[in-house]
């Protein structure tokens, strides 16, 4: 029995979630209020927000080549801020994010999660390597922000 061939059929299978963490120099209402106030979100995020980020609401996020909508399902003022999303076009593949915010030392821990992605289809595993850059690319953007008042965001010349 080819027992490696086995545990690689299982694992193909399986759901997978985004788990980052980061460590902040700002206060935990700082890092809240950057996910959850429309006017701080599209200063490391989005260009723009349709919408009001308010729970039981569903926003849409508007980038210069994308659109997505977030339905808000919780928000626990400087501690946590949870929605759902879309990572396909016509909606089959939906994950919940939720961002937990720590008070550590000066500063806070942020703890992102998302998923899960079932890994079966070559879209989805497209989808979960997708979501790694994004968030991963998301979380530097917000530390740029909120500790360097610097925006990283690529801009094109007009």
């Amino acid at each position: 029995m080819d027992t490696a061939g086995g545990d690689l059929a299982a694992e193909v299978g399986r759901a997978r979630v985004v788990a980052l963490h980061r460590r902040l120099s700002a206060p935990p209402h700082r890092v809240f209020r950057a996910w959850s106030d429309p006017e701080e979100l599209v200063r490391w995020l989005p260009i723009q927000i349709e919408g009001d980020l308010a729970v039981k609401a569903r926003s849409v996020l508007v980038w210069p080549d994308e659109r997505v909508w977030w339905d808000v399902v919780a928000a626990e003022p400087d501690r946590s801020f949870v929605f759902r999303r879309s990572w396909t076009a016509d909606d089959r593949l939906v994950t919940r994010v939720a961002v937990t915010i720590r008070p550590l030392g000066y500063g806070c821990r942020l703890d992102l999660e998302d998923g899960p992605f079932p890994l079966g289809a070559t879209k989805d595993l497209d989808a979960w390597a997708r979501a790694i850059e994004h968030w991963t690319t998301a979380l530097a953007q917000l530390r740029a922000h909120l500790d360097f008042s610097v925006d990283l965001r690529w801009r094109a010349a007009s």
